[in-house]
């Protein structure tokens, strides 16, 4: 008897399994969305951009379909990131400064995925390679390659008890890895927005450079130049018009996505007593997974910027024109 309960017990264990392994790679991704959006959770992070590690604690809850994201840095220069739905603030305690901005398509500091994920079949496919512990945490790897080469290729470690994302890697064309991020603590809690909110005013924080403001979804006719031509599954997200770089002039602001990576087209109408020294170098510029392409556009300094390949920005660039203007 006490055999056949072994045997029985085995063979559920047995279905159990079978039913994870049997999950797709949409399906993960699917379950990591969500999880993402409704779960309270914190942990240690750490960053490799550029070449360099910055390690920082992770803070995410979720209340009433509110979600508020909080990075604090381990290491100098002391800060601090929160991300309130789509408004980001970032408080530099060394300054006392804080400087705000919306944000209304990108939603996390970890990794961005659509709710709809069939809005990605356009540029990308995925696949379950393995399984890793990360964190001590076993954990599904997704690869997530894309079909052509205008983006990069991602795999992304995904917790099997919680479905939230452990590590994310973003590689070039040549397979080099050009980003990672990865949590080598995590822990889910019950934590609440109202326990991980933060005030600058109330931290004593006087000063307040605020770039802030609302973007549109509405793109007819905004901007002062037109798209011609945008690599396959992308499209234009919203339409922007704010000073940057504390400037009082404003700067048309155009983002473009895949659904995965993102790309932002500036113009900016050069002013009359800048010289050839101050302005953006023209051409192609590359700093870890970001490639950038400025050029001239009549009067004005066009900026193609993104987390997509060289050939991306050129490509979008290189199709861009006033609007009414001649071909």
């Amino acid at each position: 008897m006490a055999q056949l309960l072994l045997v029985i017990l085995f063979a559920a264990m047995g279905a159990v399994s079978a039913a994870e392994n049997s999950l797709t790679a949409k399906q993960i991704l699917q379950k990591m969305v969500k999880a993402m959006a409704v779960s309270n959770y914190q942990g240690t992070v750490v960053f490799l951009k550029n070449d360099k590690l910055e390690a920082m604690k992770y803070s995410h809850s979720a209340e009433k379909s509110k979600e508020q994201e909080r990075l604090v840095s381990l290491n100098s220069p002391p800060r601090e990131i929160i991300r309130n739905s789509d408004e980001v603030s970032c408080l530099f305690k060394l300054t006392r400064k804080v400087i705000i901005d919306h944000r209304p398509y990108e939603h996390s500091f970890i990794v961005d995925v659509p709710k709809n994920l069939d809005e990605l079949d356009a540029g990308y496919h995925f696949e379950v390679v393995g399984e890793e512990d990360v964190a001590m945490l076993p954990s599904y790897v997704v690869a997530i390659q894309p079909k052509d080469d205008f983006r990069y290729a991602r795999k992304i470690w995904i917790a099997k008890e919680h479905f939230l994302p452990m590590k994310v890697v973003v590689y070039g064309l040549s397979g080099v890895v050009l980003e990672q991020v990865v949590f080598t603590e995590m822990r889910v809690d019950k934590g609440s927005v109202r326990e991980l909110n933060g005030s600058a005013e109330a931290a004593g924080f006087a000063q307040r450079a605020d770039g802030a403001e609302a973007a549109s979804s509405d793109l007819s006719g905004q901007a002062a130049f037109e798209v011609t031509a945008l690599p396959q599954g992308f499209k234009q997200i919203f339409f922007s018009r704010k000073p940057l770089h504390q400037s009082d002039q404003p700067v048309d602001h155009l983002l473009l996505s895949d659904g995965l990576a993102s790309v932002s087209v500036y113009l900016e109408t050069k002013k009359a007593e800048t010289t050839p020294d101050s302005r953006i170098p023209e051409g192609i510029h590359s700093v870890g997974a970001i490639n950038s392409m400025s050029r001239t556009l009549v009067d004005s300094q066009l900026t193609v910027l993104g987390e997509v390949p060289a050939p991306t920005v050129k490509f979008i660039a290189e199709g861009i024109k006033f609007r009414n203007s001649a071909p």
